[in-house]
């Protein structure tokens, strides 16, 4: 088989794999059809992020048909459509139980392997699925591809930020990254009632797609972007949802919220201090939320609702490449060139 491999920073290539095993009775393996390029794809690709093995097949977004199932598998047979969370979990632990499956017992993410150890990503025509009954997810018939690859990661993620940011009508809110998780998050935040949302981002065609959903364009390096949306009622917003994770955006997100307001944070963070103080966060009797979506549940609470149309999101994947072409669609997507906003891989 064929996988997109990380090669080092700056670096991936489309390398000859040994096709993937059952290694324990409850793996599936799947054949891909569907694989995203993800922010997150790019703090390994970008050098942000270290540790990951040269060689590590990428992505952690993918939808496709089993092809295997080991002997313990009993939810899915061979032929079924199916996506994935970002992450295994067993569906059986203390916290699958509890909804947090993206802190499951045995989780492995998808896409990371670090001295040898861990799980293959989802760019490649096969990819190992361990945990299969608690981490894979039948896809409908009425689902399309496109829509079931962003219920596995950038939707769910979204309206899990939105919920942190316990939107509610009338309320006034701030979005910081207006990627395809940030645009979806204003999708979501627009659908929960919040009566004005800032979108804060320094691209401008990012911006004007923020705009088209409702929201208020904003350039986030713009000194006076900050003032205007911190004189909303005079007194600042009631939420942030903070979608970039770098320490410029934290600190902006301080910035914009309101005493009692509450900063929702699902952009990964790779520096070990905050941008603000505890002493700061005190005075603003500031509540932090953060953390992996546990993507899994989401996926069982959205997925109906998304087959119903009450949610349209296959719109925000605006660019398919061919694995073939994965130096280009890497290229493409980091530099986010030709308008891009979220990439795919079609093997079929």
């Amino acid at each position: 088989m064929r996988g997109v491999c990380f090669q080092g920073v700056g670096r991936v290539q489309l390398k000859d794999l040994a096709e993937p095993k059952i290694q324990h009775p409850g793996d599936a393996i799947v054949e891909v059809q569907v694989a995203g390029l993800c922010g997150s794809d790019l703090h390994p690709f970008l050098g942000r992020e270290t540790g990951l093995d040269v060689g590590t097949v990428m992505g952690h977004e993918f939808v496709g048909k089993v092809v295997q199932i080991g002997s313990s598998v009993r939810n899915f047979a061979v032929g079924d459509s199916v996506f994935a969370p970002f992450s295994t979990n067993c569906g059986d632990c203390f916290y699958c139980h509890r909804g947090l499956p993206s802190r499951c017992q045995t989780a492995q993410l998808f896409g990371w392997v670090q001295h040898g150890i861990g799980l293959q990503g989802g760019q490649s025509q096969l990819v190992r699925v361990p945990s299969a009954d608690g981490t894979l997810k039948r896809k409908p018939d009425s689902l399309s591809d496109i829509s079931a690859l962003l219920l596995g990661d950038n939707f769910s993620t979204g309206y899990f930020c939105a919920e942190m940011a316990e939107v509610q009508s009338g309320g006034s809110y701030a979005v910081i990254g207006c990627g395809t998780v940030g645009l979806l998050c204003i999708l979501v935040a627009s659908r929960m009632g919040a009566d004005r949302i800032f979108a804060l981002d320094p691209v401008l065609e990012r911006r004007q797609q923020a705009e088209q959903l409702g929201a208020i364009g904003l350039d986030s390096n713009d000194e006076s972007a900050a003032r205007v949306v911190r004189e909303t009622g005079g007194r600042g917003v009631d939420a942030v949802m903070e979608l970039v994770g770098i320490p410029a955006a934290q600190r902006l997100a301080y910035r914009l919220i309101r005493p009692g307001g509450i900063m929702s944070v699902v952009g990964c963070h790779c520096t070990s201090n905050f941008a603000f103080s505890p002493v700061e966060a005190y005075d603003k009797n500031l509540t932090y939320r953060t953390g992996r979506c546990p993507a899994r549940k989401y996926m069982d609470l959205l997925t109906d609702r998304v087959c119903h149309g009450e949610f349209s999101i296959d719109q925000f994947v605006t660019h398919h490449f061919s694995p073939a072409d994965c130096v280009k669609a890497y290229d493409v997507f980091s530099n986010r060139k030709n308008g891009c906003l979220k990439a795919v891989f079609d093997f079929d």
